[in-house]
């Protein structure tokens, strides 16, 4: 059983939280302009794929290895933080986790302060994945795995289907839908992240991947990835 405040998953990820979440679409933007995502089946495919078989599959896995290697107080966290960079399919989705996971660590390090967090943060560097620093802040503040991991995809879920509301794609009630039907992948995809290791991270998510490459030169733009 958890030792830490479970509140502060809610805190972490509520959309206050100053880690800029609304201004990446995680390639969704292009997917929208050429067609691939129209409507709510077509979203919830598009998500629920990267979800299972793209970045969000080897970002739970990432995930799960940080926040045990920091709950042994390993020293590998560093290795793991350029890892989780180097596996960065483009510039955008690059540049997504490094300044989500900075923001993240910055905010933490301020509003709920941990030892750990304050040595990850000299270790890393400009490695500061969001996946590695959220399970890091998990881990330091005593939170359980499974419902840091279950709240960080679902979020993750969320956020792209917000976007997807902004863009039009979609209402609020059928986004709020979207939700809940990507919350059952979301630990489908953390069941599996739980017992899995490094040797596990690949990935098959190609149209997602190729949709963050050429957002980068998509001529209008709501969003930085």
């Amino acid at each position: 059983m958890s030792a830490g405040n479970p509140l502060a998953l809610l805190a972490w990820l509520s959309p206050a939280y100053p880690v800029g979440a609304y201004a990446y679409s995680h390639g969704l933007e292009w997917a929208v302009e050429a067609g691939d995502v129209k409507d709510r089946e077509t979203l919830v495919a598009w998500i629920g794929d990267i979800l299972r078989h793209g970045s969000g599959r080897n970002d739970a896995i990432l995930f799960t290895a940080a926040w045990r290697e920091a709950r042994a107080g390993g020293d590998k966290l560093t290795e793991l933080a350029e890892l989780a960079i180097a596996l960065a399919p483009s510039r955008e989705r690059r540049l997504e986790a490094q300044q989500q996971g900075s923001a993240f660590l910055a905010a933490t390090r301020a509003a709920w302060p941990h030892p750990a967090l304050d040595h990850f943060a000299k270790s890393a560097g400009a490695n500061t994945a969001y996946c590695i620093a959220f399970a890091v802040a998990a881990a330091a503040h005593e939170l359980d795995l499974r419902p840091a991991l279950d709240a960080f995809l679902s979020a993750f879920a969320s956020n792209l289907v917000s976007g997807a509301v902004r863009m039009s794609v979609i209402g609020q009630t059928e986004g709020q839908m979207a939700v809940a039907e990507l919350s059952v992948i979301a630990r489908e995809v953390a069941d599996v992240a739980e017992y899995s290791s490094l040797d596990d991270l690949g990935g098959s998510a190609f149209r997602a991947d190729i949709a963050a490459m050429r957002h980068e030169t998509q001529n209008s733009r709501l969003f930085r990835s």
